[in-house]
């Protein structure tokens, strides 16, 4: 990947000389003069020295040349392996009061880590990260990249094995048995499993199998299913607050480690890690399962809502089917319905009124007489 070039800023603030640096680099000549000025600028940089000369940046190496008013190109004849360069950099370290780190120092690092980083960030290049920040916090220059690594490795191993302590800890020993026997092989299964399946035939599928299964789609058969599958995990016994002190992703990543490896990889690890890892899914399963066992009955009484609605409506369509001449009903009702808004019983005018040539044609009710006197019109009420 390409390097970003470095602008003036940066270069001032961190490649500029100051007073008591430039008194150290004053008793120098030629290009051990720039090489010890480089150097100098780097470890008080990044807290540590180059491992070679590709790791200077050009721009960087030409504004200190400048400064000690030396060509840049006399960089390439300074030694990196000598004695001189060794010289160099234990006056670096006297002058920043830095020191070289020790496997005493080591020992501490790895200790501090699994202490305070490692309980909650299994990531080794997390890890890393925090280690050279402690090691600039205590001036101690950073070991090898080789070293960096196995100390992180330590680190992340004495945490895992003092957390899995604690988990088993805090478990009886029925509720370990039980986890045990999870992935127990098949010469150790003569007197049966030991909890949570005991009641399944010998065609049935193991129980850790069984609770690692997705469930399937909306049914009641998927309900009862998820619903062994809880009381499989219930029966383990598992404390609630079993992972109340644990980061939640230190617990995600032991169950992610339990899902994929199978049971004979399981049964290699030492009984304390056994457990915890297979805790740790049972316990995240158990969450899931209720979950999935909610959401399945909301799905099952939309779909029994959604079905007696199906229901009701065919059963309405078929009477309608039924009845004989509805068309001409309709019709008949559709007409009725337009001529009398108001919705009251009324029928034409039949009768002549008293004097009259001709039939009125008004409407009228069946209450009112036609007409009250020759010439007199029906007036409906």
């Amino acid at each position: 990947m390409a390097r970003t070039p470095l602008d003036l800023d940066e270069l001032v603030e961190h490649w500029t000389l100051l007073k008591d640096e430039q008194v150290l680099v004053s008793g120098k000549r030629g290009a051990t003069r720039l090489g010890f000025a480089v150097l100098l600028k780097f470890y008080t940089q990044y807290g540590r020295f180059p491992r070679n000369r590709t790791e200077l940046p050009g721009e960087a190496v030409e504004f200190v040349a400048r400064q000690v008013q030396i060509p840049a190109s006399e960089l390439e004849s300074y030694d990196w392996t000598g004695r001189t360069v060794e010289y160099h950099r234990a006056q670096i370290r006297e002058h920043l009061g830095f020191r070289e780190c020790s496997v005493a120092d080591a020992e501490k690092l790895t200790a501090y880590l699994a202490e305070h980083v490692a309980h909650k960030e299994r990531r080794p290049e997390q890890v890393r990260v925090e280690l050279l920040a402690r090691c600039r916090e205590e001036s101690i220059e950073p070991p090898t990249p080789g070293w960096c690594d196995r100390i992180v490795a330590a680190a992340l191993r004495a945490a895992e094995e003092s957390l899995t302590a604690l988990i088993s800890s805090r478990l009886t020993v029925e509720s370990i048995e039980r986890i045990v026997a999870l992935v127990a092989g098949a010469d150790q299964d003569d007197a049966g499993p030991a909890g949570g399946g005991s009641t399944e035939s010998e065609n049935a599928p193991p129980v850790l199998a069984k609770v690692k299964e997705a469930p399937g789609n909306v049914s009641l058969e998927t309900m009862l299913t998820e619903i062994d599958k809880l009381l499989a995990v219930r029966a383990i016994g598992l404390p609630p607050d079993l992972f109340i002190d644990v980061a939640p992703k230190v617990v995600a990543a032991w169950r992610a480690r339990a899902a994929v490896e199978s049971p004979s990889h399981l049964r290699t690890h030492p009984v304390p890690l056994r457990v915890t890892l297979l805790a740790a899914l049972l316990h995240e399963r158990e969450r899931q399962i209720t979950d999935t066992l909610v959401e399945l009955l909301i799905s099952t009484v939309h779909r029994i809502g959604a079905r007696a609605e199906k229901k009701v409506t065919e059963q309405l369509i078929n009477a309608f089917k039924k009845v004989s001449g509805k068309e001409n009903i309709l019709f008949k009702l559709a007409e009725a319905s337009l001529g009398t808004p108001r919705g009251r019983s009324a029928r034409s005018c039949s009768r002549r009124c008293p004097g009259a040539r001709r039939r009125c044609g008004s409407w009228c009710t069946s209450s009112r007489p036609a007409g009250r006197s020759t010439g007199a019109r029906c007036r409906p009420r």
